[in-house]
């Protein structure tokens, strides 16, 4: 069966599991839970753990929590045995507690449970080649990303954007890579994909991928859960090996360990904030700033304290390529203060100017930003910034016309991942439309507030009335627009 058909059977079932109360992203938890035990039983496991009390000790003659004791079971039987099998890996080591880590099972009715089991019951999963494994498990998420209701798009990067960025920073074997936000873990998959293709390992190059390659930080169990999944799906890590995905929250836990490259694409949550309960009983939010030594500045900007955090994580020379929000190129105050000692500590060489209507979470305008850190050093490292835009005059939608990895080759070629010191201009007076342009130092530093966001290019749209985009993408830019206006007065409103 091929890996469309698989992911259509596979994703039919959620609609009629949706009349039941259950949700795509509470389905797709389901479908990790028995795809995982499946896989573990194809391996020639036999040691699964028994059945445990909520204490988590072993029941008197508990039954094993195993992929064929689940399939002997039907009806009431069924529903009592996979209820207490989740909580009951839950309690176990390694990346087998993590995919199980506060699991419950959401599908009450025991006969369509069974026709699940089934489903995936029929396919051998293991005798399929990791690439595709992956890619089925990649297209439920996908369309997990794309239903609004189930508010998973804000953990799902568009992967064309991700296989750009993983195309121009062209990470090594042996090389450590870590995602302080993973969402579902795309960013490592296309940097392992793209090693595997593009390099010949040896046996230690294989094992060092395997198991030491990626580190990641994902609070979300859920988010985490299918991280660890895709993962798992790619042949990264085992089942019962340390899990390399943290729960814990990247900017309070700062660690000793640095790192060759960091590719990430945060929340895109301007401010953080916390509950509280005031003196009269009733709940408040408060600005939440990370007081760190190692931080250029304190502010409650979540995306200039992710910024920062991403430069301490990386080692001498290591390399960053980070999708951010346009607040982070243009916000004063510690804004300003950032962008001056990122200019200065790291070599700020590129900025990609994305295009609205590419990220299932609405109104975003985002930008790439690529650094590669530097030692400590008496003159500012970066001499020079370019800048592709690849939003003036661009349009996308999610569904006529997503970003593809075609949209991005001749940015990545512009790039020159090759040879970055012999790149080519596209502008120039005599060709002012031109998207590749740089600026120097000198240049950038003299802009008010040290400001990067930067655009030179013409929107037709405004000049030539027969140039206008189709309507629906019209419709799309404005809806946009108005989500992101209103979450700034969320953020207003917060504040006061």
């Amino acid at each position: 069966m091929t890996e469309a058909s698989i992911v259509s059977k596979v994703w039919n079932f959620a609609d009629v599991l949706r009349d039941d109360g259950v949700g795509y992203g509470d389905y797709l938890e389901q479908i990790t839970y028995l795809l995982f035990l499946k896989m573990a039983e194809e391996s020639g496991r036999v040691d699964f753990p028994r059945l445990k009390d909520i204490n988590g000790n072993e029941l008197p003659n508990g039954e094993q929590c195993s992929w064929q004791n689940l399939r002997s079971k039907k009806g009431a039987a069924l529903e009592a045995f996979y209820t207490q099998m989740l909580r009951s890996l839950g309690s176990e080591k390694g990346i087998l507690g993590q995919i199980f880590t506060k699991a419950q099972n959401k599908v009450q009715d025991p006969a369509k449970l069974l026709k699940i089991i089934d489903m995936i019951n029929r396919e051998d999963w293991s005798s399929m080649g990791a690439d595709l494994k992956g890619k089925i498990y990649e297209g439920l998420l996908e369309k997990n990303a794309s239903d609004v209701k189930s508010g998973a798009g804000q953990y799902f990067t568009p992967r064309a954007l991700i296989q750009a960025m993983v195309a121009c920073v062209q990470p090594q074997p042996n090389k450590t890579i870590v995602d302080p936000s993973c969402g579902t873990g795309g960013f490592f998959l296309a940097a392992y994909d793209y090693i595997v293709d593009n390099h010949e390992l040896d046996r230690d190059e294989k094992k060092f991928l395997k198991k030491e390659t990626f580190y990641g930080n994902e609070i979300v169990a859920s988010t985490r859960r299918m991280c660890l999944m895709n993962m798992f799906l790619h042949n990264i890590g085992e089942i019962d090996g340390a899990s390399l995905i943290s729960s814990a929250d990247a900017l309070i836990a700062q660690g000793s360990q640095r790192h060759d490259y960091v590719l990430a694409n945060p929340p895109f949550g301007k401010k953080s904030s916390m509950t509280i309960t005031n003196e009269d009983g009733e709940q408040e939010r408060q600005d939440l700033s990370y007081n760190r030594q190692d931080f250029w500045a304190t502010t409650s900007n979540k995306q200039l304290n992710v910024l920062q955090h991403i430069k301490s994580l990386l080692k001498v020379n290591g390399e960053a390529a980070v999708v951010l929000p346009d607040n982070v190129l243009f916000e004063g105050g510690a804004g300003e203060t950032v962008r001056k000692e990122l200019l200065k500590t790291t070599e700020l060489h590129t900025i990609l100017r994305l295009p609205t209507g590419i990220f299932y979470a609405n109104g975003v305008k985002a930008n790439v930003l690529f650094f590669d850190n530097k030692a400590a050093a008496k003159t500012p490292w970066t001499q020079e910034v370019w800048v592709y835009d690849y939003r003036t005059n661009v349009h996308h939608t999610l569904r006529k016309k997503p970003l593809r990895l075609a949209d991005l080759q001749a940015f990545v070629k512009l790039y020159n991942p090759g040879s970055r010191h012999k790149r080519q201009e596209t502008w120039s007076e005599a060709n002012p439309e031109g998207r590749w342009r740089k600026f120097g130092y000198e240049e950038l530093m003299a802009r008010d507030k040290t400001n990067l966001d930067i655009f030179w290019l013409k929107d037709q749209s405004l000049a030539d009335l027969d140039n206008l985009p189709d309507p629906d993408v019209l419709a799309q830019e404005i809806v946009e627009n108005i989500e992101a206006g209103l979450s700034s007065f969320r953020e207003i409103m917060a504040g006061l």
